[in-house]
């Protein structure tokens, strides 16, 4: 990996911070934004909706986050935002919790200055796509200079829309210290007017873009301060990584983890006072207020030696919103 956050990161360790859904001086017709993001004021912690400073410590500490990732928004409140949530962060955990900034602003020496202050360490611009290869000798080039005169590691975060090589000459230049390209995704919230450019999913993919990365990886791919990262390595590992880190701090005594980082477990609507009378120890289940969560295995088998009439298996994430994946009837 070419920085510490793209190393934690690959290791589920992330936590991404959303601090703002609007966006004054872009209208990128990519943008991966869903409804309840595009356009919003509301600040997330991973699926969490930040309601107090303490739900972003809950969660940090629910995912035994190593770092975080801040991204969302470009005004005024979004620059605050950030800072106070940077300040909170760094008190929190200490400095060795590393945080990085990906903006699509080049933000000027004074905004730096407040980011370096309140703990931030890496810095990913996104400039517009309409610029890419006329970037030299704007506020582009200069940002990443004064970026690293405050304190900051400066680089670049683009989506792998086509290969640039201007973003190589700023590397080999030591303006930027690396540059992330994000495999081209369609996503929801993009999907329409990704169609309306011309793009296309991939054969047999669910996000990837057909025909983006092939040609950067021949003009890019062997910089070693490039790091492609594809949808694959982001859902198959960063993802399910994030979640068994999860998964390892909530859960019960009898819940299951799976390879995927999902928890699995029984659930029933019997008489809890049923699971006194055949003796189950209080550590295989828990009462809640109109069922019984229970370990799987064991409610399967009072199901079928005639204890119980009926329940289900329950997977789900163990992510704060707690989505079900499956549910298995038992009877």
């Amino acid at each position: 990996m070419i920085s510490k956050g793209c190393e934690q990161c690959a290791k589920g360790g992330k936590m991404v911070l959303f601090v703002y859904g609007y966006c004054d001086q872009r209208d990128c017709f990519y943008c991966p934004l869903g409804e309840n993001r595009k356009n919003v004021t509301d600040v997330y912690a991973n699926e969490r909706r930040v309601e107090d400073d303490q739900d972003v410590i809950a969660e940090a500490k629910r995912m035994d986050a190593l770092g975080t990732s801040i991204t969302g928004g470009e005004p005024q409140e979004a620059l605050d935002r950030t800072c106070h949530y940077l300040s909170l962060l760094k008190e929190e955990f200490g400095e060795d919790h590393h945080t990085h900034l990906y903006t699509g602003i080049t933000g000027g020496r004074e905004n730096m200055r407040r980011l370096s202050e309140a703990g931030l360490d890496e810095i990913r611009f996104h400039p517009p796509y309409e610029q890419w290869g006329d970037l030299h000798g704007t506020e582009w080039e200069e940002i990443l200079y004064i970026a690293r005169e405050e304190g900051l590691t400066p680089a670049f975060e683009i989506p792998g829309i086509r290969a640039e090589e201007e973003f190589l000459e700023f590397l080999d230049e030591g303006a930027a210290d690396f540059c992330n390209v994000n495999e081209f995704e369609m996503s929801q919230g993009n999907y329409r007017r990704m169609q309306e450019q011309g793009f296309e999913l991939k054969e047999d993919h669910m996000s990837a873009v057909d025909g983006s990365r092939e040609e950067i990886l021949e003009v890019m791919g062997d910089h070693e301060q490039v790091y492609f990262c594809t949808s694959v390595f982001k859902d198959a590992a960063q993802h399910r990584r994030r979640l068994k880190r999860m998964a390892r701090n909530v859960r019960r005594e009898f819940d299951d983890v799976t390879d995927d980082g999902t928890l699995v477990y029984g659930k029933t609507y019997a008489d809890p006072e049923r699971f006194e009378e055949l003796g189950v120890p209080e550590e295989f289940y828990t009462v809640k207020s109109n069922h019984v969560e229970v370990a799987w295995w064991l409610l399967e088998e009072m199901i079928e030696e005639g204890d119980l009439e009926d329940g289900e298996i329950v997977e789900q994430y163990p992510s704060y919103d707690g989505q079900v994946v499956e549910r298995t009837p038992l009877a």
